[in-house]
């Protein structure tokens, strides 16, 4: 049985989610962002208690179709901007059609429809959230990072950070308190 859960972004909502299906005695396969593979039945009581232990953490669970496949569409950005190496080279459209075996206008019309922002605005969020995190970490120069996240140039990473945060990349750079958007919140 599969379990589909809200706002599971980081390896640590996983931790979470695991150590709530341990307390209840719950065997699972596969934990990843977003949904989990419960092995064996599921009471109603337990499904509750689980509903519960989530909700205290931030997560939900989800039961409806529609909202399942955002968080699916979700998730494939979080995981392809946060948690790979490197960006994929084929177009975001193909990749996430590709990632869901759905077609991508169905998949950007429902998104849209159900958040109010399309998929690539969505995508831009979370690559600029990326993009602050490597400019704390310090570790690659500017053209090294829009290398990474699949920018056409430096200037269009400055340019598209800049119409999201107000802020240039090197401006935020030397700023004392920098701003970070937690990725549930993107």
């Amino acid at each position: 049985m599969k379990i589909y859960i809200k706002y599971m972004v980081s390896i640590r909502c996983k931790m979470i989610v695991k150590s709530a299906l341990d307390k209840l005695g719950l065997m699972y396969g596969m934990v990843d962002l977003g949904e989990v593979e419960v092995k064996g039945p599921v009471s109603t009581v337990q499904v509750k208690a689980l509903r519960t232990m989530l909700l205290a953490a931030g997560l939900e669970l989800m039961d409806d179709k529609k909202s399942i496949l955002i968080e699916k569409i979700k998730n494939v950005i979080v995981e392809m901007v946060h948690y790979s190496d490197e960006l994929p080279q084929a177009k975001n459209s193909n990749f996430i059609s590709d990632k869901l075996q759905l077609d991508y206008t169905y998949l950007s019309n429902i998104f849209s429809e159900t958040t109010g922002i399309t998929i690539e605005h969505f995508i831009i969020s979370h690559k600029i959230e990326k993009v602050k995190e490597l400019l704390l970490y310090n570790e690659l120069n500017l053209t090294e990072i829009s290398y990474r996240l699949n920018y056409s140039s430096v200037a269009h990473l400055s340019t598209q950070f800049k119409k999201v945060t107000g802020l240039t990349p090197s401006y935020f750079k030397k700023l004392k308190q920098r701003k970070r958007i937690p990725l549930e919140e993107v």
